[in-house]
């Protein structure tokens, strides 16, 4: 029972070898036909020769702050606009009828012959992107390849292309860099326009507000400090002055009875108790004065020279009332001693007088001084109210003038970097296209692949062989064993009559299995040979 799938498989398997040794012939003939005619016909193919460049591409060697580049343009995309120039109409036209390219082919139907030669050429060009291994998506390289028909050709024209690129290359970058530039030096003109503009109502407006700049505003502000302190320190000493005048106007009414008293013979001594309280005020004030101001202070130097005066009015006092003193005691000379009395209170009286008028001129000066100060205060008060506005002014003309500034600087030195990057030397600082493998002169046609083509037809030899055996088996019904004649027929096989061959017979079927065997190592011979000789050849 599990036997029974075995058998089945080992009779199938010897069915097959059956119609193969049957149809030996049906296969190999169509194997080695079906290969020899695909050989020769690769062979009689025109072979083509491919010549490769390769074109590395350099990126920025120095620093950018010495060699800025002043385009940004894709690298893939300058690459297009390079392929679409040197693959133009134009060019490859030209090199067409330099080198008599494609002289032999003949246009197409619906197309001139000019349009399918181009086109040719075109389809015999390819161009390949090699990007960096460490930089997905960053152009390192170019591959130029170019199909010729001979090798030399192939070689002289890919130079061409190759060359093509590179002047290609530093004509387009040339281009885009005086671009950039001339760019560049447009909107380095609008700028300085502008900023000469800008300074031009910079002036205009110095000029108008001189006194009420933003600038002008701390000195405002300290100067209406100063004199508002200075109005401070009149005032005070107005107020002083007003006391000294009472004061003096008491003491002259003490002293003009003092002396009416002195004619009469009933001077009465005179008490300098009133100065020495005006001098302690005075001396207070000068010691608070002195802790606070120094000595050359306007207020300080005011009290010393107050107190220098009292300290003299107190000493003619003093001596006055010592000498009336003394006339009394002695009593002789009582006339001489009234007269000389007389005449030091006389002094007295005209110091007082005299002290006043000072006092008077002080006032008034004190006052004037005042009423110029309140001015200059009121002045400096107005000029630093409108000097907020002016700034809000200022603010926004100053702003434009900066902003137009920076922007002309910015755009000066954009300008000398761009010049940099547009003169042959920065340019090559920038990006460079150096060829580092020239155009290959090819030793092996690149197509047809002979070798490859050989064993596709072996294959279909094989195929076709395969298929006409198997064809055959199908359309010419034949019974090859006896068990197939069992399937046929109900009755059994008594006995087999064996085939009888004659002697001449007998010696051709002995013959037969070496010519067979003769013919099909010729073939085979044959097939090896011709696959190595293309596999050698290329």
């Amino acid at each position: 029972m599990f036997d029974e799938p075995q058998a089945q498989g080992h009779r199938s398997l010897e069915g097959f070898w059956g119609i193969a040794r049957r149809r030996r012939w049906w296969i190999f003939l169509p194997l080695f036909l079906c290969w020899g005619a695909v050989w020769t016909g690769a062979k009689l193919w025109p072979s083509a020769y491919e010549s490769e460049a390769v074109i590395l591409v350099e990126q920025q060697k120095v620093p950018e702050e010495y060699a800025m580049p002043n385009v940004s343009v894709d690298l893939q995309d300058r690459l297009q606009n390079m392929t679409q120039e040197i693959l133009s109409r134009t060019r490859l036209q030209a090199m067409v009828d330099r080198f008599q390219l494609y002289s032999r082919h003949e246009g197409a139907a619906g197309a001139s012959p000019s349009e399918d030669v181009v086109e040719r050429m075109r389809k015999d060009i390819k161009i390949e992107i090699v990007e960096a291994p460490d930089r997905r998506g960053e152009l390192a390289a170019l591959k130029i390849r170019y199909t010729a028909g001979s090798p030399e050709l192939a070689h002289q024209i890919n130079s061409e292309l190759t060359s093509l690129f590179i002047d290609e290359n530093l004509k387009s970058q040339q281009q885009l860099s005086e671009k950039g530039t001339a760019s560049v030096e447009n909107q380095l003109a609008e700028a300085k326009a502008k900023l000469e503009e800008q300074e031009a109502k910079v002036r205009s407006f110095k000029a108008q507000q001189r006194e009420e700049l933003p600038s002008q505003l701390e000195s405002n502000v300290q100067v209406l400090s100063g004199l508002r302190a200075q109005l401070r320190a009149t005032q005070q000493a107005l107020d002083d002055a007003q006391q000294q005048k009472l004061h003096l106007e008491w003491l002259l009414q003490k002293y003009q009875p003092a002396l009416g008293n002195l004619n009469s013979e009933e001077a009465p001594a005179t008490n300098p108790d009133p100065l020495d309280k005006e001098l302690q005020d005075l001396k207070g004030r000068l010691t608070e004065a002195s802790s606070i101001y120094t000595d050359n202070y306007p207020d300080v130097v005011a009290l010393k020279d107050k107190i220098a005066k009292t300290e003299k009015l107190k000493k003619q006092i003093e001596d006055e009332t010592a000498f009336r003193q003394e006339t009394d005691n002695t009593g002789t000379n009582l006339e001489t001693g009234t007269s000389t009395v007389h005449a030091g209170t006389s002094t007295a009286i005209i110091e007082i007088q005299n002290q006043l008028k000072a006092n008077l001129l002080d006032k008034q000066d004190y006052q004037q001084r005042v009423k110029d100060l309140e001015s200059q205060i009121s002045s400096h008060q107005v000029r630093s109210n409108v000097t907020a506005e002016t700034e809000r002014q200022w603010l926004g003309i100053s702003r434009g003038y900066e902003e137009s500034k920076m922007n002309y600087s910015l755009l000066l030195q954009k300008q000398m970097q761009s010049r940099l990057a547009t003169s042959p030397d920065g340019r090559q600082q920038v990006e460079q296209r150096r060829v580092i493998d020239p155009p290959s002169l090819p030793i092996k046609p690149s197509s047809p692949n002979h070798f490859k083509i050989s064993m596709e037809g072996l294959l279909l030899g094989i195929a076709v062989g395969i298929g006409l055996a198997g064809l055959l088996e199908l359309t010419h019904a034949r019974v090859w064993q006896e068990k197939d004649l069992k399937k046929l027929l109900s009755v059994r096989v008594l006995i087999g009559i064996p085939h009888l061959s004659t002697p001449e017979e007998q010696s051709r079927e002995a013959l037969i299995p070496w010519i067979e065997g003769g013919a099909l190592a010729a073939m085979f011979i044959l097939i090896l040979v011709g696959n190595i000789y293309v596999f050698l050849k290329g």
